[in-house]
């Protein structure tokens, strides 16, 4: 089991930029992929993006694509999503999670195959 925490979320004018981290605690990160998603009130949970366990690969969705960026550090155990040209749709808590299967070739976008999720951290883009 590994433990995710997310912190960089806060208040941000639309155009601006946010750092989201996600710190995980445990045995083996380096060998499963990690996602972010998103839930803005009265939304279904959506994919954002994710990373490939050694790095070499990410997916995103089609809304943040040339906008959001992940990356990750295997040594630090750590996955951080830049955001770039924030709008108000872009208002979420923001959750990272873990896949739950090893070395997976490619990101997965369905949150059916994530396990140990983060308490998530608000972001809020104001107009």
């Amino acid at each position: 089991q590994v433990q995710l925490v997310e912190s960089g979320g806060g208040l941000v004018q639309a155009g601006g930029s946010l750092r989201l981290t996600c710190a995980a605690s445990g045995d083996s990160f380096s060998i499963y992929g990690m996602a972010w998603f998103r839930q803005a009130p009265g939304k279904e949970r959506e994919f954002v993006g994710g990373i490939k366990w050694n790095g070499e690969a990410t997916e995103y969705a089609d809304s943040v694509k040339g906008r959001f960026k992940i990356s990750r550090d295997n040594d630090k155990k750590t996955v951080t999503l830049e955001m770039n040209s924030l709008n108000v749709d872009d208002t979420a808590v923001y959750k990272c999670a873990r896949d739950r299967q090893r070395r997976r070739s490619w990101p997965a976008s369905g949150s059916h195959w994530y396990v140990d999720w983060g308490q998530g951290t608000q972001v809020t883009v104001s107009s």
